[in-house]
């Protein structure tokens, strides 16, 4: 594969788990990374892992002006930029939907959908004045099969899919390619309730032909392909890094989440039949 050398990348959550990877695997091969998360401690812990070819700004996604500050940091040291991952994602919404809190779906939005939509759009004008370059963005396979008591991340993650699509047909003509990934289960801080979970986590296996769980750096590398000059006439496609989950079916999260979902819709609607 082509080196990275003069090449600058932005990574979105880029302080641990998928985030880290993807910096390792960009900075390995020579680009200049920088990463952008909330919490500075965790990015300047994980900005020492990378290494020197690695720097940090702490940026809240959900905020406008952050992420516009960091696009800018990300592109100063080079005078341009090349590579962007938004891979800063997640979701506080797990449950029977008939009973997730608004705010907490609000969230899963955000954090998903607003957040690589900001991404997208700050990043725009300073990868056209670099002659063009590359967005990558992390979805999920809950975009592609349904993920019962995770529908509120489900949702989101199948509008950024098509925030993807939409992005790479109207900035093609830039020479600015958007594509996606779709990890399947990936042992990360996020995903240890799912991990951890025996019957969670062997549902899961069930449904993998490859019969593993993936790894970050399984997905750091689909990304990188994705980033870099080895897919220049590659565009507005979502690639399933997944062991081959999506020839199956979603999980089963009913013993996870401890409540069956048939009797918790069956309450709620009988509570709002009485009432």
């Amino acid at each position: 594969m082509a080196a990275l050398d003069g090449m600058a990348a932005l990574v979105t959550g880029g302080g641990s788990g998928i985030g880290l990877a993807c910096a390792q695997r960009l900075a390995g091969e020579g680009a200049l990374v920088t990463i952008c998360g909330r919490t500075e401690q965790r990015l300047a812990d994980a900005t020492s892992a990378v290494g020197d070819r690695c720097r940090y700004v702490v940026a809240d996604i959900a905020d406008e002006a952050a992420v516009t500050k960091a696009v800018e940091e990300a592109a100063r040291p080079l005078s341009g930029l090349h590579m962007v991952v938004a891979n800063a994602g997640g979701t506080q919404a797990i449950g029977p939907l008939a009973l997730v809190d608004k705010m907490a779906f609000d969230n899963d939005l955000s954090v998903n959908v607003t957040g690589t939509f900001l991404t997208i759009k700050a990043s725009v004008p300073v990868l056209v004045a670099a002659g063009g370059g590359a967005i990558v963005a992390v979805s999920s396979i809950a975009a592609a099969l349904t993920h019962p008591l995770m529908a509120p991340y489900s949702v989101a993650k199948a509008a950024l899919d098509m925030l993807v699509r939409n992005a790479a047909d109207e900035l093609g003509r830039f020479g600015i390619r958007v594509n996606g990934v779709r990890p399947g289960l990936v042992p990360t801080g996020a995903s240890d309730p799912l991990v951890s979970h025996e019957p969670t986590r062997d549902d899961y296996l069930a449904q993998m032909p490859l019969g593993r769980l993936g790894t970050v750096d399984d997905v750091a590398a689909a990304v990188r392909f994705l980033a870099g000059p080895e897919s220049s006439w590659i565009t507005g496609q979502m690639l399933n890094v997944d062991g081959g989950h999506t020839l199956r079916r979603g999980p089963n999260l009913e013993s996870l989440v401890g409540v069956h979902f048939a009797d918790a819709l069956a309450a709620r609607l009988g509570s709002a039949a009485s009432a």
